[in-house]
């Protein structure tokens, strides 16, 4: 993996965002894994923004009556992560949060908090009005989700991260209980009305992202 000219803003906060295009799911877990494990106490945080070839990914609590209910032929992943399953697929955003949160005396909530308020930032950009859900970690555009959440905690360090669907075939998340919800509705940005893709909104996600792990007067007023 070659590192990405680094935004002087992440220069600034400690962390480097790493793009990385189309990828596999497991060899990128993987390799989270291996990122986490191997680093030491002045390593730089990272953001790892990809995309995916169709897979689903079920978290350690998942349940099997979450699971497909018909043959599509996309992998199904059991992966270290909170959460039930969920699904990626070309045309949604991917930020992996590979972040020391001892290093910035962050705890779970305060960070799932700063990634949900980095998607709806994004959105009011564009005249979306989203929001987050304290029983449903994610964010919602009406009752649609439009962003799933999911992290990892090991030694004081986190991984994974957040996915925002943007541009991509909503049809598999029908065959699933998203995130664990029976007939809970999907959305995407192009159905909301905005044009840009992946690569661009990916770009201004992680500025946002970037811009709230290094506010320290970020206050979560829900």
């Amino acid at each position: 993996m070659k590192p990405a000219a680094v935004h002087p803003d992440a220069a600034r906060a400690g962390t480097v965002p790493r793009r990385l295009g189309l990828v596999d799911y497991e060899p990128t877990w993987r390799a989270m894994q291996r990122f986490t494990a191997r680093r030491a106490a002045d390593t730089p945080d990272e953001l790892w923004l990809v995309q995916h070839p169709p897979v689903y990914t079920l978290g350690i609590a998942g349940k099997p009556q979450h699971l497909p209910r018909v043959a599509n032929g996309i992998p199904v992943v059991r992966v270290d992560r909170g959460g039930q399953i969920t699904y990626h697929g070309p045309g949604q955003v991917v930020i992996y949060t590979l972040l020391d949160m001892r290093r910035r005396s962050l705890t779970v909530r305060p960070l799932v908090r700063i990634m949900e308020q980095a998607v709806i930032d994004l959105l009011a950009g564009y005249g979306v009005v989203a929001r987050g859900r304290i029983d449903a970690p994610g964010v919602y555009v009406g009752e649609a989700k439009i962003a799933a959440l999911g992290l990892r905690i090991r030694n004081g360090c986190c991984y994974h991260g957040l996915a925002f669907n943007v541009d991509m075939d909503l049809a598999p998340f029908h065959a699933i209980n998203p995130c664990g919800y029976p007939g809970l509705q999907v959305t995407q940005a192009r159905d909301l009305g905005i044009a840009e893709g992946p690569e661009p909104l990916g770009e201004k996600l992680a500025q946002h992202l970037l811009r709230l792990l290094r506010d320290e007067e970020f206050v979560d007023r829900r």
